[in-house]
């Protein structure tokens, strides 16, 4: 797929099937957030593979999570399917250093690039993927899962896998609405 054509129909899939990238194309995806804008070289980010059994535990942290929050029944129900919409997710981790010139906030934004990066080079290898993040990303027991230390956040969930319905697509924007000039 063209760049140019990749970047300006980007889209995300919400419904994904078996099977995940594999091999050098999830090597690639991989390779891919590594090589995003990262200023003083901190690599201020890492990911966690969720797939296979790891699904379903995460599913079931997100159910016991709505329970403890005294949500309903479907609510519950809903939360243990979510990490069963693909068979892969990556969790991108914002993974900040204290610097003297790069501040917390750039390396944060680092981290969220690495996750766009690797939902295009799924694109780019005829894979779909969605960037997931809400209220669960933040939670604290969510992040002593994926042990999170005092100054990382999960920045989203990719999920991954192959399409298994054509997203709709999104409306044209117009750039005057959002662009001007200095």
């Amino acid at each position: 797929m063209d760049v140019i054509n990749l970047l300006l129909n980007r889209c995300s899939h919400p419904k994904l099937k078996a099977p995940a990238p594999t091999g050098q194309t999830l090597e690639n995806i991989f390779q891919a957030a590594l090589r995003v804008p990262d200023h003083g070289r901190l690599k201020p980010w890492r990911f966690v593979i969720v797939e296979g059994d790891g699904l379903a535990r995460l599913g079931q942290l997100f159910a016991d999570i709505a329970t403890a929050a005294g949500a309903p029944e479907d609510k519950i129900a809903r939360a243990k399917q979510m990490p069963l919409r693909a068979p892969m997710i990556i969790v991108g981790i914002a993974s900040p250093t204290p610097h003297a010139n790069v501040p917390r906030s750039e390396q944060v934004l680092s981290a969220g690039c690495a996750m766009m990066a690797m939902q295009q080079a799924a694109f780019a290898q005829d894979f779909g993927a969605m960037w997931r993040s809400g209220e669960l990303s933040h939670h604290p027991d969510v992040a002593k899962a994926f042990s999170l230390g005092t100054d990382e956040e999960i920045v989203g969930f990719l999920y991954l896998g192959t399409v298994a319905q054509e997203a709709p697509a999104a409306p044209l924007l117009h750039s005057d609405d959002f662009f001007t000039y200095y």
